[in-house]
């Protein structure tokens, strides 16, 4: 079985395309560190927690040495949200050639979704892919910051990057074969039902 699935890519090619989000409430207890050491266990684990019930399946055949490779790359980045300790999402940034920023991997864990940490780290992130060249020497400063988006991602997906100041700059439609139990687990993502 097959579905049409349509890619939308976006970029900002200015910091002053940022429109920053509003900060969250001082009783959130909305932490964001960056994961300095380079872990795939931990990446494996942000991934496949975030992109489980969004189909995201293309990293789930990497081998560790794939993850240490692709993670210790000069230029890329793991940014984490915590709440109260707890990993609520990530931001995967992948600096390029030319002063150009790849957000590989946004996304919040399904319980954290809809209380408005995505947009705050999102934002936090975005910061993060235009200052990269100061924590990373080596590099041009940051001229682009693209990122793309799929209609297998959350329904808020693309509308939380335009809100950030994304444009889009192409959008691709084709067809793709459905997965089967892409997540982590199979039904990894039931919404919890409160009383």
């Amino acid at each position: 079985m097959t579905t049409t699935v349509t890619t939308w890519y976006l970029e900002q090619t200015s910091p002053a395309d940022l429109v920053v989000a509003r900060p969250l409430s001082a009783e959130a207890d909305v932490l964001v560190g960056r994961a300095t050491v380079p872990s795939p266990e931990f990446s494996r684990f942000l991934y496949t927690s975030v992109g489980g019930d969004n189909a995201w399946t293309d990293r789930l055949s990497w081998t560790y040495a794939q993850w240490q490779e692709a993670l210790g790359q000069p230029g890329t980045e793991t940014w984490v949200a915590y709440e109260k300790g707890t990993p609520a999402g990530y931001i995967e940034l992948a600096g390029q050639a030319d002063g150009v920023v790849e957000i590989s991997y946004f996304g919040l864990l399904p319980a954290f979704r809809g209380r408005r940490i995505g947009g705050r780290l999102l934002s936090f992130g975005v910061e993060r892919a235009w200052d990269l060249a100061e924590r990373w020497p080596q590099r041009v400063p940051t001229k682009r910051v693209w990122v793309h988006t799929c209609s297998k991602d959350g329904e808020h997906a693309l509308g939380t990057y335009e809100r950030r100041g994304f444009r889009i700059y192409r959008t691709e439609a084709e067809e793709e074969a459905e997965p089967v139990n892409p997540g982590p687990w199979p039904g990894a993502y039931e919404p919890a039902t409160h009383a």
